[in-house]
């Protein structure tokens, strides 16, 4: 009997014992993931600094000043966001070991002095902790160095699903797990070490390649393991556990005080994670598309001995399940109106998703609270998200939901702008909101994207769209410290504006709720064809089984 996987899954178990001990392991590949991604914040953290008068510092042990001022003798007062504050880049220009400056002057007239660049460095109110910021004095102007740091792992990102979406189709998922793994190893601990901040970019770029291949070998894999009715819900708890590490980042970063120790714990678990390759299988259906039908019987049948069933005899022969397809070209994206109008929307929310969502994670580390207290509570928000997903999602819809999440996160973002400083809690609440939003924009733009395309476009379609993602991740960074040097809350302005875009153009796309995966670009084109051939084939089904039960019972008769 010729049959595809999915039937051989139904036999197999769907989501029996193996998928679930398959889950659970590959989910801890979340956790890390979550350090690598979003520990600029504190391993890039700009404590308060100013300029180092080492005459003054002097004359101040000498004498018992305090701090305060020591740094009134030495820093200018600026204009700040239409605030008087004491500058971070630029002192006196004076020779203090020329002046009378004694232990008994407290009052000098030091209007009108000259300013210069700070020339002797910075001191850091960073006390007992060390930042990659503080190591390398990355302030003033040096400070774009500090966006480069999240950039340049965007761009090893971007460069990682290229070359890695290749090699896992090319040879293997699990071989592609195994490599990205000793990579991101190795490349994590060397970059710990790394003796200069040149090298710690170069360094910073082969990890996010890395972990990057790692992630997406995960993600496949599962979601090919398990049954048609389970990948989804598989596909949304898979990403929650990068919440998880969301929550476990700022309790690590809070107990180790060193930048780089802080990176070596972040990629140790990769070593353990190369176990993995004698713990969890390969994908059968990749093993059929490379024509390997034994290996992946074999595998299979592991896959029902392990949840306690059996295969039956009577599959002989496996066949992939689209069969044979044209070949996809990225003109198929954007040359007939639907596709382009999918493309373009898609591609905005995917950049929108990565801007909003990693704006907002990293302005923590420059809102000017408690930094591991406003991570944890912003990470725990992240939660809901995915429950709020599968909760809606087959009730309402897709486009709805995803939509109400762009537009809730835009406008938290114009609310938090607004609050003034003085009402902490509420302002914090508003902003936990929108990061609640963007988190649930960010989970359905991955699924939303596979359901918007025809089967024989649709992997390339998510990879280019989601290309996207990691130009908004290069792109976060620089809007976010460079706006927030004009003002502090410029930048939730621009993400609010973006998020409210998406999620008006997201009430553009067609409602995928119940509709059969797209086949062909003319189910696309022609929606309605589609849905019309549903609803008949639903009706034939039905009066089939009217007519099967009214005969039963004129025989019963």
């Amino acid at each position: 009997m010729i049959a595809t996987f999915d039937d051989l899954l139904e036999e197999a178990g769907a989501f029996g014992r193996c998928q679930k001990r398959t889950f659970a392991l590959l989910c801890m590949v979340g956790l890390p993931s979550a350090g690598v991604y979003l520990g600029i914040v504190f391993q890039g953290y700009t404590p308060d600094h100013w300029c180092r008068s080492s005459a003054v510092v002097e004359r101040r042990q000498e004498c018992g000043w305090s701090l305060a001022h020591g740094r009134r003798l030495t820093l200018p007062l600026v204009n700040s966001s239409g605030e008087q504050q004491q500058s971070s880049c630029e002192q006196y220009d004076v020779d203090w070991n020329t002046t009378k400056l004694t232990c008994l002057t407290q009052e000098l007239n030091l209007t009108n002095l000259p300013v210069t660049a700070c020339k002797d460095g910075w001191e850091y109110q960073y006390e007992g902790r060390k930042s990659f910021v503080t190591e390398f004095n990355l302030v003033c102007k040096d400070a774009w160095l500090v966006d480069m740091y999240q950039s340049t792992l965007n761009m090893g990102f971007l460069i990682g699903s290229f070359a890695f979406g290749y090699f896992a189709d090319r040879f293997g998922r699990k071989i592609s797990f195994l490599i990205s793994n000793i990579l991101n190893f190795v490349a994590g601990i060397v970059l710990a070490v790394a003796p200069n901040y040149v090298s710690i970019l170069v360094m910073r770029i082969i990890f996010a390649f890395g972990v990057k291949g790692g992630w997406m070998a995960s993600y496949v894999l599962l979601t090919e393991i398990v049954g048609v009715e389970y990948r989804r819900t598989v596909g949304i708890l898979f990403q929650m556990f990068f919440s998880v590490g969301n929550i476990i980042l700022p309790l690590l970063a809070y107990f180790i005080t060193d930048w780089r120790w802080l990176q070596v714990i972040i990629s140790a678990p990769y070593i353990f994670f190369l176990s993995y390759y004698w713990l969890i299988p390969e994908s059968p259906r990749w093993l059929i598309s490379q024509k390997n039908t034994s290996k992946a019987l074999e595998i299979t049948e592991a896959i029902a001995k392990e949840n306690k069933m059996k295969l039956s005899k009577t599959f002989e022969t496996l066949t992939e399940d689209e069969g044979d397809s044209p070949s996809a070209s990225l003109m198929d994206l954007v040359k007939t109106p639907n596709m382009r109008k999918h493309t373009f929307i898609l591609m905005f929310n995917w950049f929108t998703s990565a801007v909003v969502y990693q704006g907002l994670i990293m302005r923590v580390g420059i809102a000017g609270g408690n930094v591991y207290i406003d991570f944890l509570i912003s990470g725990l928000v992240e939660f809901p998200a995915a429950f709020l997903i599968l909760l809606t999602i087959e009730r309402i819809g897709r486009r709805l939901p995803f939509a109400c999440a762009n537009i809730v996160a835009g406008a938290s973002c114009f609310i938090t702008a607004v609050i003034p400083d003085s009402m902490f809690w509420f302002k914090t609440v508003v902003a936990c909101i929108g990061r609640l939003g963007i988190t649930m924009a960010f989970e359905m733009v991955v699924f939303v994207n596979t359901e918007l395309y025809p089967t024989f476009v649709r992997n390339l379609g998510v990879s280019v769209c989601s290309t996207l993602c990691d130009v908004g991740g290069i792109v976060a960074p620089f809007l976010l410290y460079r706006l927030a040097v004009i003002w502090l809350e410029l930048p939730l302005i621009i993400f609010g504006a973006v998020a409210f875009i998406a999620g008006g153009l997201v009430l553009l796309l067609p409602e995928t709720r119940g509709v059969p995966l797209p086949e062909t670009i003319d189910d696309i084109e022609f929606p309605n064809r589609k849905k019309e051939d549903v609803v008949e084939k639903q009706q034939k089904t039905k009066l089939l089984n009217s007519e099967l039960t009214n005969n039963k019972e004129t025989t019963t008769v």
